[in-house]
C-alpha cells in the first residue's frame, strides 16, 4: 500500500512553495482511480468536484494537485485544505470557514441598523456568508466611513466574534460614536462681484448660531456641502458668470477631530450678456413651436437656469412626439471683447420609438393594477414624455411609495422599441394614532385614529377617527374606493356622530348632537381638476339643559344657558315666571344635503409650500327634510417663492348662504371667523353678530377673509424649512341679515371689517404642523356703551397643531 499526504495551512499561495520545496513532497504521476471529499458541513460536494481540476481517469501530478488546492482556497469558504493519496484515490480533506449567523450593532444611534447592514453587504459581509477576518476589517472601515460622512470623525468600532454551534459565529460591532465635528469656519476665496456674507447666506451649512442645537447646520456633511456648492454655482450662472468654476474645496480637521474649517476657492470669470439665440439641427419642421419654449432672454445677463429650463423643455417636447433619446446641445459663441454670448441650440431628435412594455417592480404589497391604472403612457403606443411624467406624478400622489423611478430601457434587436421599467419603494400605509393636544379654542383634546390607505394592496382607503375635546366630541368612519369605476370615479362612504357646544364661553350645559351618513363621488374632469358630488342624511338634536341662571332683556326673562338663536330655531319655550327653558318643540331636525365640490392643487408641498396654488369651491344644498338652504364657499391660496429663503403667501375665502323655500336658515350651518385659520388676534369663532341672551357669537350667512403672510428664516436656523418665522396681515368678518331692533350704529359695527397684524412661528413638529401667532388687532370694535355695542373679543397669543393659515 502506498500512502502520500499533502497538507496546506494558510493561504493558497503557499501551496506552490510547499509542493516545489523538498523532494520528499514529490509524488510520482499516477492515474486517479477515485476522488473522495471529507470534512464538509454546509458546502455541497458537487461544489468541490466542480472546482477541482481533476477527474477519475486523469493523471495526477504535483502541479495539478497544487492547482486543485489553490482553486478550493479561491472559493473563500475553506480555512484549511489537504489532499491525501491512498492507492490511487484522492482524498480531499477540507475545513470550512465559520459562517456568519448574526450581525448586531451596539451603540449605533446615528444610523438605522438596516442601513449599516446594507453597507456591510456591499463589502461582502452578511448573514449566511463565510466569516473572514479580512472582511471584518473592511467592515470596520466601512462603518467608520459611514460615520465620517456624518462628520463623526471620532467614531470607533470594535468587533466581537462569538463562536456558536454548527461552525457559526455571531458578529457584534461595538460603536462609540463620539461627538460630531463642528464647522468652525467657512471661507470663500476668490469672490469679487458679491460679498462673502452674501454667498455664505446661500449655504445650508454654517459655523453655527444659537439655534444650531435644532438645525444642526454646523455639523459637517460632505453631501450637504456638495449641495451648497451647487447652490453657489447656480447663483453665479444665473447672474451672467457663465465661466464660473469651483477650483478646490479644502476641509481642515483640527487635531482633536472635534471641529473643522472649510475653504472654497472659486474663479468668477467675466459677466456675459446674451446677444442672441439661434436654433440649429432637426426640429421636426416645428421651429416656431420650439421657439415658444425658449426661456432665455436676449439682452439680459446669461442665466444658466433659463438655459437648463429651455433644453429640458426642448427634450420634453421631442419626447412628446416619441423621440425618447433626443439631445439638445448648447454651443456658446463668445465675444470676449464685448462680453456677449450667442447661444446656439443644436437639436438632434435621434429616432422615434414605441413603448413595448411597462414593467413594474418593487411592489410586494400593492397590486400591479393599482399602479397601472394611474399610467397615461400605454403599451404599444408612441413614447410620450409628457404622459410618462404625468404617470409618475399620478403614482406619486397615491401616497403609497417613498420613491418612484421610471427608466427607459432599449429593447435588444428592436431599435424602434423601448420598455419602461417602473421601480417603486413601498412605505407603510396603515397608521395608528393616539395623542393629546391643547389649543386656545378647544382646550385639551384627545384624539385616536386608525387608517389604512391601501387596504390589502387594493388602493382603497379605510379610516376611523375619534376626537374628544372639552367642548366637542366626534367619531367618524369612512371608506374610499378611488376607482369605483374603470374611468377613475371615486366613491366615499362615511358615517359620523358628534356633539358640540357652539359657544364655549357660555355657562350652560346645553348640547347640539349631529349624526348622519353620506356618500360622495369624485369625477376626474382632467388630470388636475376633480369635481365631487355627494348626498347625505343627517340629523341635529338640541338638548337645552339648564343651569338655572337667568337674565332680563327688555322686560323678558331668559335662560342664560341657552342661546336665544338656538331657542328660537328649535322652538324652545320658557317658564313664564322663571324664564328657564323647559322644552323645545323641534328638539330634532333632519335634512338631506346635496354637495357639489371642485378642487385643484398644484402646490409643490402640502406641508411647506413655496410655490403653486390651491383652489377649492363647495356648494351644499338642503333638498329635503326640515332644512332647505344653500351654502357655498370658495378658497384661493397662492404661494410665491421670492428666493430660497423668503416665501409670500396670500389666501382668500368667500362664503355665502341663504334659506330656501321660505324656511329659516339653520343657525348651526352659519359661517364663523376669528382665530387661527381666519383672522388672528380675535378669539376663535368670535366675530360677527352676537346672541342677545348669551352674548355668544352667532356666525353669519356671509364670510369674507383675506390673509397675506411672508415666511422668512427663523433667526439662527439658517435655511431650515421645518422651523420658520412669519409675519402676517389678516382682514375679514362674517355677516348676517339685519335683525329687528338693531340701531344704525349697531348694524354698522357688525358690518365693518376687522384686521390684525402680527408675527408667528411655524414648526413641523413630531405631532404635526404647529403654528404659534402673536397678533395685534389694528381694526376692531371698541366698547360703546351708549349705543349698546360690546367690545370685540381679542386674543393676542394663539396656537394650534394642524392649522394652515
Amino acid at each position: 500500500m502506498h500512502f502520500f499526504k499533502f497538507r496546506l495551512l494558510g493561504a493558497a499561495t503557499a501551496v506552490a512553495g510547499a509542493l516545489a520545496a523538498p523532494a520528499a513532497w514529490a509524488i510520482d504521476p499516477f492515474a486517479v482511480r477515485d476522488i473522495r471529499v471529507e470534512g464538509l458541513q454546509r458546502v455541497e460536494p458537487g461544489t468541490v468536484f466542480a472546482t477541482v481540476p481533476l477527474h477519475v481517469g486523469d493523471t495526477y501530478t504535483d502541479e495539478r494537485g497544487s492547482a486543485s488546492i489553490r482553486a478550493l482556497f479561491e472559493l473563500g469558504v475553506f480555512k484549511d485544505v489537504r489532499i491525501d493519496v491512498r492507492d490511487g484515490t484522492l482524498i480531499v480533506i477540507v475545513e470550512e470557514r465559520p459562517t456568519v449567523a448574526d450581525v448586531d450593532f451596539v451603540g449605533a444611534k446615528e444610523f438605522d441598523k438596516k442601513a449599516l447592514i446594507k453597507a456591510l453587504a456591499e463589502v461582502g459581509l452578511a448573514e449566511g456568508r463565510a466569516y473572514d477576518k479580512a472582511l471584518t476589517d473592511r467592515a470596520e472601515q466601512e462603518i467608520k466611513r459611514q460615520y465620517v460622512s456624518r462628520s463623526l470623525y471620532n467614531a470607533t468600532v470594535v468587533t466581537t466574534v462569538t463562536p456558536i454551534d454548527r461552525n457559526r459565529v455571531n458578529l457584534s460591532f461595538n460603536v462609540t460614536e463620539g461627538e460630531p465635528a463642528r464647522i468652525r469656519e467657512i471661507r470663500i476665496v476668490g469672490q469679487h462681484a458679491f460679498s462673502e456674507d452674501t454667498l455664505l447666506s446661500l449655504f445650508d451649512q454654517d459655523s453655527g448660531g444659537w439655534m444650531s442645537w435644532y438645525t444642526k447646520s454646523n455639523q459637517y456633511s460632505r453631501t450637504k456641502l456638495n449641495a451648497d456648492l451647487e447652490t453657489l454655482r447656480s447663483y453665479y450662472l444665473s447672474r451672467g458668470y457663465m465661466e464660473f468654476r469651483i477650483d478646490s474645496t479644502q476641509v481642515a480637521v483640527s487635531p482633536d477631530r472635534e471641529d473643522l474649517s472649510v475653504t472654497v476657492k472659486i474663479t468668477e470669470g467675466e459677466r456675459f450678456v446674451v446677444a442672441g439665440v439661434r436654433l440649429e439641427g432637426d426640429y421636426l419642421a416645428r421651429e416656431k413651436e420650439f421657439q415658444t419654449l425658449l426661456d432665455v432672454r436676449v439682452g439680459e445677463p446669461y442665466n444658466g437656469e433659463q438655459v437648463t429650463a429651455t433644453t429640458k423643455a426642448f427634450t420634453d417636447y421631442y419626447a412628446s412626439f416619441g423621440y425618447a433619446f433626443a439631445r439638445v446641445a448648447v454651443q456658446p459663441e463668445i465675444d470676449r471683447e464685448r462680453r456677449r454670448v450667442t447661444l446656439v441650440l443644436k437639436g438632434e431628435p435621434q429616432r422615434r420609438v414605441y413603448v413595448r412594455r411597462v414593467n413594474i417592480g418593487g411592489n410586494s404589497r400593492t397590486r400591479d393594477e393599482v399602479i397601472r391604472r394611474e399610467f397615461r403612457q400605454y403599451e404599444a403606443s408612441w413614447y410620450d414624455g409628457d404622459k410618462i411624467k404625468l404617470s409618475r406624478d399620478r403614482v406619486d400622489r397615491l401616497g403609497y411609495f417613498t420613491d418612484i423611478d421610471i427608466q427607459t430601457q432599449e429593447v435588444a434587436g428592436s431599435p424602434d422599441e423601448v420598455d419602461l421599467v417602473v421601480d417603486v419603494k413601498e412605505k407603510p400605509t396603515g397608521s395608528l394614532q393616539l395623542g393629546a393636544g391643547f389649543s386656545t379654542s378647544d382646550s385639551v383634546t384627545v384624539t385616536f385614529g386608525i387608517t389604512q390607505e391601501n387596504v390589502f394592496g387594493s388602493g382603497n382607503y379605510l379610516g376611523l377617527s375619534v376626537s374628544l375635546g372639552s367642548y366637542s366630541k366626534a367619531i367618524s368612519l369612512s371608506a374610499t374606493d378611488p376607482y369605483f369605476t374603470r374611468d377613475g370615479i371615486s366613491r366615499t362612504v362615511s358615517a359620523f356622530y358628534s356633539t358640540s357646544r357652539p359657544y364655549y364661553d357660555v355657562d350652560g350645559n346645553y348640547e347640539l348632537v349631529h349624526e348622519g351618513a353620506s356618500i360622495k363621488f369624485g369625477v376626474p374632469f382632467n388630470e388636475i381638476d376633480r369635481v365631487f358630488f355627494g348626498i347625505g342624511l343627517e340629523k341635529y338634536h338640541f338638548d337645552p339643559g339648564s343651569n338655572g341662571t337667568t337674565t332680563t332683556v327688555d322686560g323678558t326673562t331668559y335662560d342664560t344657558g341657552v342661546p336665544q338663536s338656538y331657542g328660537d330655531y328649535f322652538g324652545c319655550s320658557r317658564d313664564a315666571s322663571s324664564g328657564v327653558v323647559t322644552n323645545c318643540t323641534k328638539a330634532g331636525v333632519w335634512g338631506i344635503p346635496l354637495t357639489v365640490g371642485w378642487s385643484r392643487d398644484d402646490r409643490d408641498s402640502a406641508l411647506v409650500p413655496t410655490k403653486g396654488r390651491l383652489q377649492s369651491a363647495n356648494l351644499e344644498l338642503g333638498i329635503g327634510g326640515d332644512m332647505r338652504y344653500l351654502k357655498s364657499d370658495y378658497q384661493y391660496q397662492q404661494y410665491f417663492a421670492l428666493n430660497k429663503q423668503y416665501t409670500l403667501a396670500v389666501n382668500g375665502q368667500l362664503g355665502y348662504a341663504k334659506a330656501l323655500a321660505g324656511q329659516t336658515y339653520p343657525v348651526f350651518k352659519n359661517f364663523y371667523a376669528g382665530g387661527l385659520g381666519s383672522v388672528r388676534g380675535f378669539e376663535s369663532n368670535s366675530l360677527g353678530p352676537r346672541d342677545s341672551v348669551t352674548d355668544g357669537a352667532l356666525g353669519g350667512t356671509r364670510r369674507a377673509i383675506f390673509n397675506a403672510e411672508l415666511s422668512t428664516p427663523f433667526p439662527g436656523a439658517g435655511n431650515d424649512r421645518t422651523l420658520r418665522l412669519y409675519s402676517f396681515f389678516d382682514m375679514g368678518n362674517v355677516f348676517a341679515e339685519r335683525s329687528a331692533g338693531l340701531t344704525d350704529a349697531q348694524w354698522k359695527a357688525q358690518q365693518a371689517l376687522r384686521a390684525s397684524v402680527g408675527l408667528g412661528i411655524s414648526w413641523i413638529s413630531p405631532l404635526g404642523p404647529l403654528r404659534v401667532a402673536y397678533a395685534i388687532p389694528v381694526k376692531y370694535q371698541k366698547a360703546d356703551d351708549a349705543n349698546g355695542i360690546a367690545k370685540d373679543r381679542t386674543q393676542s397669543f394663539q396656537f394650534q397643531i394642524g392649522t394652515a393659515f
